[in-house]
């Protein structure tokens, strides 16, 4: 009897504490250590949360630097390299905080560990991009005029002023200092691409054919064989069907190639030249800034989430570079005459093409290529029948393009350089199927959920 009440005794006293300590409210001070904890403990806000402001802001701002002229030798950055080392910084700085996806450590050919977060901290995902992005393109534009260096500063400081007022100034300088850690690994991973490699000056074979440069300006990439796909595997089943045998008599499959684009320069139509002039890059910007400028102003009409837009900024960068690495290398693999060449040669030695002719060889085509591996990873990220009206060279005051479908627009951008009297079409067609199977081996090797 005695230990049931000594029982009972416990109880009561444990209920009545118990009670009093529900009944009494917490101090300001317990208020503030809660808020505190809560606050630096957790990623609070995932990289949904925030808007793709930031990443159209660094495009358009590229946009900026890869307008012609630009100073000697930052033309080769200004595209595919450099959209697709921005595109993987700025996925690696944000993707801690989309809990579905994964680093791509581990799958990009020789890609370094990213550095991690600190465990149950909170991260403004916003602030991180936006460091990472500023310091890639200080990093990829080094030679950019003073002007751009300085509006370069002056967009990363007003997204920083920014985020100030949105987070605790220790949650800031942390994601600062996680976006500039990704982006300095991955631009020491890209210094090893092979872009830097010194080589001989390249000499071309000759022989019935063979490709001829058509100017004394320098050869354009002949050496892509060397530069490091960024995906393992993204050149898989990309090889080209031979084009026809050479041969200079009237009728045979190699003549009536080249007949074909003979006819359409000297009857080339107004609609035509415009065409032409808008898919031509230079003036306007430099190669590649057609996708650049197509991209930017997809991600404006859009309005996705961060999260969104960071994956897909990586897989179009992805598609960008590694289907100028594979259209490049089979250039110099082939080595094929160009129209003008073949033309002056065997049929009419006055004609000219309507766009000048790039120092590099025809088969496959540049634009093609890239354009079928761009805009079929764009098909895929914003549905294929995607309505949209051009307007990169609003500027240059061109007319505006508008097209129902990235398959129009791509088949509009192949076109161009048969008008241009650039491009066999047999050519075209081909180089299209390659560039879209580069981006489809990208979304079938890569994964980016978990």
């Amino acid at each position: 009897m005695k230990r049931i009440s000594f029982i009972t005794v416990v109880l009561v006293v444990f209920l009545f504490s118990c009670e009093k300590n529900i009944d009494k409210p917490a101090s300001q001070e317990q208020m503030t250590l809660a808020a505190k904890q809560n606050k630096d403990h957790g990623h609070l806000k995932q990289s949904k949360t925030f808007s793709s402001e930031v990443v159209v802001s660094w495009l358009n701002m590229q946009l900026q630097m890869v307008k012609v002229p630009m100073p000697a030798g930052t033309a080769g950055q200004a595209t595919d390299r450099c959209q697709a080392y921005c595109g993987i910084a700025l996925y690696e700085s944000v993707v801690p905080g989309m809990p579905a996806y994964q680093s791509l450590s581990g799958q990009l050919t020789d890609f370094p560990e990213m550095p991690s977060t600190e465990p149950g901290k909170a991260y403004h995902w916003a602030a991180s991009a936006n460091a990472a992005l500023a310091e890639m393109n200080r990093r990829l534009f080094p030679a950019t005029a003073i002007a751009n260096k300085t509006a370069m500063t002056n967009l990363e400081n007003s997204f920083q002023a920014t985020y100030s007022t949105e987070t605790d100034d220790a949650t800031l300088q942390r994601s600062i200092a996680f976006g500039k850690e990704v982006a300095t690994r991955v631009y020491n991973w890209a210094a090893t691409d092979g872009t830097t490699n010194i080589n001989p000056p390249y000499v071309p074979p000759v022989g019935p054919g063979l490709w001829i440069p058509t100017s004394t300006s320098p050869i354009v990439n002949p050496y892509a064989y060397q530069l490091r796909l960024l995906v393992p595997g993204s050149a898989d089943n990309t090889t080209l069907e031979p084009p026809p045998a050479f041969s200079t008599v009237p009728g045979s499959p190699f003549y009536n190639m080249v007949k074909e684009v003979y006819d359409a320069r000297v009857n080339i139509t107004p609609e035509q030249k415009a065409l032409a002039d808008y898919f031509k890059d230079v003036p306007g910007y430099t190669p590649g800034g057609t996708y650049l400028a197509l991209m930017t102003q997809l991600l404006d009409i859009t309005k996705p989430t961060l999260d969104m837009a960071a994956l897909d900024y990586v897989k179009i960068g992805l598609a960008t570079r590694d289907a100028s690495i594979v259209l490049f290398t089979n250039k110099y693999r082939f080595n094929l005459i160009r129209p003008v060449t073949y033309i002056r040669a065997y049929i009419d030695p006055s004609w000219s093409s309507y766009i000048p002719t790039p120092n590099h060889p025809e088969f496959p085509s540049g634009h093609s290529t890239s354009g079928g591996a761009i805009l079929t990873m764009m098909s895929k990220i914003f549905g294929e029948d995607f309505h949209i009206t051009l307007h990169t060279y609003d500027y240059l005051n061109y007319p505006s393009r508008s097209y129902t479908s990235f398959t129009q627009m791509s088949n509009d951008i192949s076109d161009s350089r048969f008008y241009s009297g650039l491009h066999y079409r047999a050519t075209l067609v081909k180089s299209t199927e390659q560039g879209k199977k580069v981006a489809e081996n990208i979304l079938s090797k890569v994964k980016f959920m978990k």
